[in-house]
């Protein structure tokens, strides 16, 4: 991944949540390709999860307030290449999901394997078991999955593998 940040911006940055799951900022979930300054003027490249995320647009309005409320005006920009990859979720990130209790992507074979050939690789978030079953392709979002634990039975969201 190729990021260009300039370091006096992420505590900004990493104040702005994902409001789908707001215990991602933008800087664990991978979205913010490029921050640089240009004196009171911050230019912002942001790259969207997946055309059509309905989260992006909250994203940069709060980059704005956030920067705002700093003493900076924006400049953001929605760019779409290279396209976002789970790939890019920090391993901050990814331990964060976990204690949400949402499962961290999983590798693309293995994702494939438990959401089409039904394989009992998504670990629960809360007891930690691997007897999971597919519940629906889709969870509380559209970018995740709703799987249960066959042995604890509690529900739980696997963030689903994009490439």
């Amino acid at each position: 991944m190729d990021v260009n940040i300039d370091k006096e911006l992420l505590p900004i940055l990493e104040s702005v949540k994902d409001p789908e799951i707001p215990v991602l900022n933008v800087i664990d979930l991978g979205v913010i390709r490029e921050a640089q300054r240009d004196g009171q003027k911050v230019h912002i490249k942001l790259t969207s999860t997946y055309s059509g995320c309905p989260a992006m647009d909250v994203i940069g309005d709060d980059l704005e307030r956030a920067f705002a409320k700093a003493g900076y005006q924006t400049n953001i920009a929605l760019v779409m290449s290279p396209p976002w990859t789970t790939d890019w979720i920090t391993e901050r990130g990814r331990q964060a999901l976990e204690k949400y209790g949402v499962a961290a992507p999983l590798e693309e074979s293995a994702d494939k394997a438990a959401l089409l050939d039904g394989e009992k690789v998504v670990a629960c978030t809360n007891c930690g078991s691997k007897n999971t079953r597919l519940v629906s392709q889709f969870g509380s979002t559209a970018c995740k999955a709703m799987f249960q634990c066959n042995d604890c039975q509690e529900p739980f969201d696997y963030f689903k593998c994009l490439k």
